[in-house]
């Protein structure tokens, strides 16, 4: 087991927990991000950016469909799934690594692992090569949030599915519930629809997108 120390850990390397690493490298605090998964937390690398690919594959196949309506013609047109999942990662893929980069240009440390506090200063950090303890005089937690799971209502990755697992379909399913209708799952209703699917949102509160301005 080895032991570092710093001035200033951050545990998640999200949003939030890369701008903070940052800021403070530039500082002259000496700086580690502790990150159990990928660079750019939910929204780069399972939430907006790869969403935003999806969607944009899926504009351009009904602007295809709908092709006469600008005076041209295509025909036969179809998908290939597993491409335009392919597609969305590697944008992910791509930004993930750009964080990377920011980090070395920066002088951080990222070291890759499960975090746990084992005292007001210490962070015991797991991963598949060993364990390691690290040492911080200040500790900043960014660990981001994780999708809310209903009773009785458990995803199993086949029929129950979370966020993560719409973004990555293994064939397109022939219909799609889903439940709730803020943003997420919105843009969800919105790519599998277009791509065919039969989509139901179910929503508790009188509107969609409940969390926007209601005009």
């Amino acid at each position: 087991m080895t032991e570092k120390t710093y001035d200033v850990v951050v545990i998640g390397g999200g949003p939030g927990g890369y701008v903070a690493a940052i800021r403070a490298s530039q500082l002259g605090l000496k700086t580690a991000v502790i990150e159990r998964d990928k660079l750019g937390g939910v929204c780069l690398n399972w939430g907006c950016i790869p969403t935003k690919a999806l969607l944009r594959s899926a504009e351009v196949y009904h602007l295809m469909q709908n092709a006469s309506d600008f005076g041209l013609k295509a025909e036969g047109i179809s998908f290939d799934i597993e491409a335009v999942v392919k597609r969305s990662r590697k944008v992910s893929e791509r930004l993930s690594g750009g964080i990377g980069f920011l980090m070395k240009k920066n002088k951080i440390d990222v070291i890759a692992g499960e975090a746990c506090l084992t005292g007001p200063t210490t962070i015991a950090v797991k991963s598949g090569k060993g364990s390691q303890t690290v040492k911080a005089k200040n500790i900043i937690l960014a660990t981001g949030a994780r999708a809310r799971t209903l009773p009785d209502l458990e995803p199993d990755g086949d029929v129950i599915w979370t966020a993560k697992e719409a973004m990555v379909p293994k064939k397109m399913p022939k219909s799609l519930l889903v439940i709730g209708s803020g943003a997420i799952g919105i843009e969800f209703a919105s790519f599998y629809n277009t791509m065919g699917a039969d989509v139901t949102v179910v929503e508790m509160v009188d509107r969609i997108l409940p969390a926007e301005d209601a005009e």
